[in-house]
């Protein structure tokens, strides 16, 4: 096992105007599981492949533990990846896939057995040795992935978007069987993907880019409650946070004739063009007269345990769409005008221009 850092690493693919990824500068920590998010083309799997060796790097370093690896072959860094689409050969058996790598590195087959015997165990793949990929389901394939990784004993797992290909309840039993796995390993992991729940559900600390750019890396709760930027604040949470454009002064953003109180520590000092963002359960809905932003309904969502209301206002500087979290079975109905307004604790606030936050 081993720490991760990339060194001002960079990588331009030719006929470009920018780099794929651009002076990544980032420090993973010896049994860490992080995740890299963003969205299509944002360079998080181009990051994970120059970790792999699998991409150029054309300026900065990438280095494992103490060691630089820019310029050595993959199959020397000591690394095993899992792909997306499993890369499974067809005609061998869930224990021939295993154990090829091992086999290709010369390790006896009493010691190859023993490992892959063990990487089952772990998986729940221990009656399905026998079989070929054809006759398992897309989880066990996958999980037969995991296990070629986990038997040659690597000091970096790099996985690449590989619950893609599950369906969504498959995707929740497998995401969750992976961290227990990590988490038991504690080996080093690059996880990459672009569904932000499965980055806050898994991942010790996440790393989130855009347009090759490094935007912010924190733990899950860390990016969730204090969003470096607009991009980050409105990447991250499921439903998104909503963004309002606003003017600041006096403690106080207006929104339209609807002013927002702002945290007593900082919301003094701002003013001018901003934007505050609002988390849908920061919301709580008031009366009429209570002087709340206020929203018609378009949709009701309801999820049994709560409930979201989606609807538009009419006041300038508001989103095309305003969600709100609602209590299960709220009253709230298609057509109807509620009104909300939120706790001064849990606004946002961005400046405008350049989208960094300012609260």
């Amino acid at each position: 096992m081993a720490t991760v850092t990339f060194e001002k690493a960079q990588r331009w693919y030719p006929g470009t105007d920018a780099p794929a990824v651009s002076g990544m500068d980032l420090e993973i920590q010896d049994g860490e599981f992080m995740v890299l998010v963003g969205p299509s083309g944002c360079g998080k799997s181009t990051t994970l492949r120059m970790l792999a060796g699998l991409e150029e790097v054309d300026e900065g370093r990438v280095l494992i533990g103490d060691r630089d690896v820019t310029r050595v072959p993959p199959k020397d860094r000591d690394i095993a990846m899992v792909f997306q689409n499993y890369a499974l050969y067809p005609h061998m058996t869930v224990a021939e896939n295993m154990g090829f790598a091992l086999k290709m590195g010369k390790v006896s087959a009493a010691e190859r057995r023993r490992r892959v015997e063990d990487a089952a165990k772990l998986l729940g793949l221990t009656d399905y040795l026998g079989r070929k990929p054809k006759a398992l389901s897309g989880g066990q394939r996958q999980r037969v992935a995991m296990g070629r990784a986990i038997v040659r004993n690597p000091q970096v797992f790099c996985m690449d978007e590989p619950l893609s290909n599950l369906d969504a309840k498959m995707r929740v039993q497998t995401r969750t069987d992976i961290a227990r796995l990590q988490a038991d390993l504690g080996v080093t992991t690059v996880y990459v993907t672009h569904d932000q729940i499965e980055a806050m559900t898994m991942g010790d600390r996440v790393a989130v880019m855009e347009a090759g750019v490094l935007q912010q890396v924190d733990t899950p709760l860390g990016l969730y409650d204090k969003p470096a930027n607009l991009f980050v604040a409105g990447f991250i949470g499921s439903p998104q946070m909503n963004l309002i454009e606003a003017k600041a002064a006096n403690g106080v953003a207006s929104v339209g004739g609807y002013d927002v109180p702002l945290s007593p520590a900082s919301g003094r000092s701002i003013s001018g063009e901003v934007v505050i963002g609002v988390r849908p359960e920061a919301w709580r809905v008031v009366g009429p007269d209570d002087g709340g932003l206020p929203v018609k309904v378009t949709v009701v969502e309801e999820l049994g345990s709560d409930g979201y209301v989606y609807g538009t206002s009419d006041v300038s500087g508001t989103p095309a769409t305003v969600v709100v979290r609602v209590p299960a079975r709220s009253s709230a109905g298609k057509g109807e005008v509620v009104h909300v307004n939120a706790d001064p604790a849990h606004v946002h606030v961005f400046d405008k221009v350049t989208g960094q936050r300012l609260t």
